[in-house]
Parts: structure tokens; C-alpha cells; sequence
């Protein structure tokens, strides 16, 4: 990391205010080029952190923004290398023109993520805090951004790197009896860490467990939109998006694919499945279009059943109560109830986990739709924001830890020997190395960074 990095830390459109970020040895020499501060002092005579205001200038000395600076030194700094920003205009004119001068004066692109690759390098963040950031911009309700902003503060680095201090200090402590049998150092004694692995063990219990609920978070649940033609699905689609994304129309069997859009309902992030009508298919192109309907419902975590309440119960709205059952959790929605209502839906009630009454003409009954959801998908149990885990890696990690943990535990109460015991502490530790990115492949680190947007 021996050359000098920047980009523009702010999106490519208008706006009231345009960051550029600068990394490296170079940083702070490249920024004092290009600025001239309002006081006529040099950049680098000022404190770090402390806000400049000034002229921003190209190569040749011409005016490009009146704008504010910043430097911070190392290693007290975001990435632990001298680090300065130019707070602009936010105008995409001014930012790519400031690039090019920056670019011109010895700097490079920074990559995807590379800001923050290199504060993880450099020892100023871990793997999970890093993993945190795009999180947090890609949050798509409250209950994930406050997750990501734990996560950011350290909430599950602090509670790992606690059991990784413990169960790396019986490994050390074992060695060092091995090692050096003649300095004055207390015998290993098993009793002694059992209730440190113990401990580790609960603690990795209800991180892991915790995953579920971050895959709901980051990813959302899927749930099939289900019902005979001409019930209103595409209408209920359109209704709880607020646009309208279906086509609709009086005509049967409109709907031959499934559609998907994500929603925030109930507080609980759904991604949406519109899907054809369950009925006896008129042609080949239905008949495919009936099938994936069945196949979402298999996979949906909630099923959304539509009912047309203005005529009465069919074979097909049968169907779709048959169909529904096949998911985990289900909701009826009778549509229309802005018409006379029409009778045969009165046994809903025992087949589906919540029914409601709604119009999506009107929007009457969609707030009441809105907290029956939220009522099937409470918190499990309460997990403190930031230490629910959000991706496959840090689950996959934890569990391996969980696993070594209960073996350590077991062959310590078992009274088995030092070695074997150490060897399944020594799995936790590696397993909790990897997860806080303390020993891990160089080619893992560039696909965690590769997700990350330019200027971060």
C-alpha cells in the first residue's frame, strides 16, 4: 500500500454536497498542491480533523469549487495512512474535474471498498465491522440499519474477540507448561477452563441462532402472492407497493410469470411474488405458469392468499386454500370488501394463520393486513442491535467455533488429556480468527471488498 488512492466518497449526481477522499503516503503532500486556504497558510500547517476553508485548484491554478478540507495523519486516521477530503459543491462536474487534477498530481482510483480494505490491513477495523458497511447503506428497514450500526461500533467483535481471549489463553497457558517444565508456572489444571468453554459455548449458541433472523433482515421473506384469477392479486401487489407494477385487467389468466418486488410490511422485509391464477389451464404457456405458482408457494415463507369476497367460494378459491397450506405461515386476504360480500368464507379463519378484509380499490383493511403480518413474524427472542449476524461467512464461522467449543467441553469434562482437549480449543480460536479476519485467505478478503461500492 505504498501508493496514494482516491475517489469520490459521494454519489455521481446532484446534490448539496460532494466528498472526495484521499489515502495513502501521498494524500496529505497532493490535497496542500491543490488547496489554497482562505487564511494563506499550507494545508499540513493545520491540526488533523479540523475542518479548512479555502480554494480548490487545478494544476494550473484556476478556481474549480470554493470548498472546505480535511487531513488526518497517521495512524490516527479512517485507514491508518495520512488521509485528507475535500467537502464540495455537490456537483458531478466539480468532482470529476477535481479528480483529474488529483489523478494528474500522482494519485490512482481507489478500488471498490478499498478505503476500508485498507483500514482493516491496518488493523483499524475487523472483518465483521467492515462486513457492517455496506449492511448499513443497503438497509432496508430500521431494524437492519440499527444491526449494521452495532455492528459498525463492535458489538459482536467485542463479545468475540472476549471468548477468543478465553480460549486462546488455556492453548498458551498449555504450551507454556509444555514448553517450559522447569520456570515456575502453574499446572494445566481442566477444571480450571470448563467453565470457559462452557461460556463460549452458550455465547456462540446464540449468535448462531441469531442467523435466521439476519437472512429475514438482509434478504427478506419470500412470500407468494396466491389466488384464482380475477380474485385481485395483481391489484394486492400493486396496492401494497403503491404503484403499479402488475398489469391489471378484467381479463382471466393476465398473469402467466411470477413478478417479485421487495416491500417493508409490518416492519418485516418481504420480497413479493405475484403469481398466475390456480385454475385448469387454457393453454401450454398457463399450464407453466400454474406450476411455478405451486412452486413458489413450496418455497414462500408466507403465503398470501387473495380472495374474491364479492362472489362466492369455488372449487378454485379451494385450490388456493390447498395450495396455501403448503407454507409455513399463511394470510387470507379477502379483496373487494368495498362490495356486497358474498358467503363460503366464513372457515377461513381455521385454515389460514390470520385473515383479513380488504379492498384494493380503496385501501380499506391494509393496516389491519399490515399488523396480522407483523404478528407472525415477532423477534424470536431479543438479540441487542448489532449482534445478529447477516451473511453466510460469519454464520458458517461461528458454527465451527460452537462445534470445537462443545468438543472442548466435553473431553474437558470427560477428564480426557491436555492434548486433546487444547486441539478442539485451538479449532475455536482458528474458527473466531477467521471470523474477525485475524487469519484468513487474501482471496476471501477481496470478495468481502468487491461488494463494497467506489469511495468506501
Amino acid at each position: 500500500m505504498s501508493d496514494t488512492i482516491a475517489a469520490a466518497a459521494t454519489g455521481n449526481t446532484v446534490s448539496a454536497i460532494g466528498i472526495i477522499r484521499l489515502s495513502g503516503p501521498e494524500a496529505i503532500t497532493i490535497a496542500e498542491k491543490l488547496f489554497e486556504p482562505a487564511s494563506g497558510k499550507p494545508l499540513s500547517s493545520y491540526s488533523d480533523r479540523l475542518l479548512v476553508n479555502g480554494r480548490l485548484c487545478g494544476n494550473d491554478g484556476r478556481t474549480l469549487d470554493n470548498c472546505l478540507a480535511v487531513i488526518s495523519r497517521a495512524p490516527r486516521s479512517y485507514t491508518g495512512e495520512d488521509t485528507a477530503e475535500f467537502h464540495c459543491h455537490g456537483s458531478p462536474v466539480v468532482l470529476r474535474c477535481a479528480l483529474d487534477n488529483i489523478f494528474s498530481a500522482g494519485a490512482r482510483p481507489a478500488a471498490p471498498g478499498e478505503f476500508t480494505k485498507r483500514a482493516f490491513l491496518n488493523g483499524k477495523t475487523d472483518l465483521v465491522q467492515a462486513e457492517a458497511i455496506p449492511d448499513l447503506l443497503e438497509a432496508q428497514t430500521e431494524e437492519a440499519a440499527k444491526n449494521a450500526a452495532g455492528q459498525i461500533g463492535g458489538a459482536i467483535s467485542r463479545k468475540i474477540s472476549a471468548i477468543y481471549t478465553g480460549m486462546a489463553d488455556a492453548a498458551s497457558h498449555y504450551y507454556a507448561v509444555l514448553d517450559y517444565p522447569d520456570e515456575d508456572i502453574e499446572p494445566f489444571h481442566t477444571d480450571r477452563f470448563i467453565e470457559v468453554f462452557r461460556a463460549a459455548e452458550n455465547e456462540l449458541r446464540k449468535l448462531a441462532a441469531g442467523f435466521e433472523r439476519g437472512k429475514i433482515m438482509t434478504a427478506g421473506v419470500k412470500a407468494a402472492i396466491i389466488g384464482r384469477p380475477n380474485a385481485g392479486k395483481s391489484s394486492v401487489l400493486n396496492a401494497l407497493l403503491g404503484f403499479d407494477r402488475s398489469i391489471v385487467t378484467d381479463m382471466p389468466g393476465t398473469t402467466r410469470d411470477t413478478v417479485e418486488e421487495k416491500l417493508v410490511f409490518g416492519g418485516v422485509l418481504f420480497r413479493l411474488i405475484d403469481t398466475a391464477g390456480l385454475r385448469e389451464p387454457k393453454d401450454k404457456a398457463e399450464s407453466i405458469g400454474i406450476e411455478r405458482t405451486r412452486e413458489a408457494a413450496k418455497d414462500a415463507g408466507l403465503v398470501i392468499a387473495v380472495f374474491d369476497g364479492s362472489v362466492p367460494f369455488c372449487d378454485e378459491d379451494a385450490e388456493t386454500v390447498i395450495t396455501a397450506g403448503q407454507a409455513p405461515k399463511s394470510l387470507a386476504l379477502i379483496n373487494k370488501s368495498d362490495l356486497p360480500q358474498a358467503a363460503g368464507f366464513e372457515t377461513l379463519g381455521s385454515r389460514f394463520d390470520a385473515v383479513c378484509a380488504v379492498s384494493a380499490l380503496t385501501g380499506e383493511g391494509f393496516d389491519a393486513a399490515e399488523k396480522a403480518t407483523a404478528l407472525l413474524f415477532p423477534s424470536d427472542f431479543p438479540v441487542p442491535s448489532g449482534e445478529i449476524l447477516t451473511n453466510h461467512r460469519q454464520a458458517d464461522a461461528v458454527n465451527r467455533a460452537v462445534e470445537f467449543a462443545a468438543a472442548a467441553l466435553e473431553a474437558a469434562i470427560k477428564g480426557m488429556t491436555p492434548d486433546v482437549i487444547l486441539t478442539e480449543a485451538e479449532g475455536s480460536v482458528a474458527a473466531l480468527g477467521e471470523l474477525l479476519g485475524k487469519n484468513i485467505r487474501e482471496d476471501i478478503v477481496s470478495r468481502i471488498f468487491s461488494r463494497f461500492c467506489v469511495g468506501k
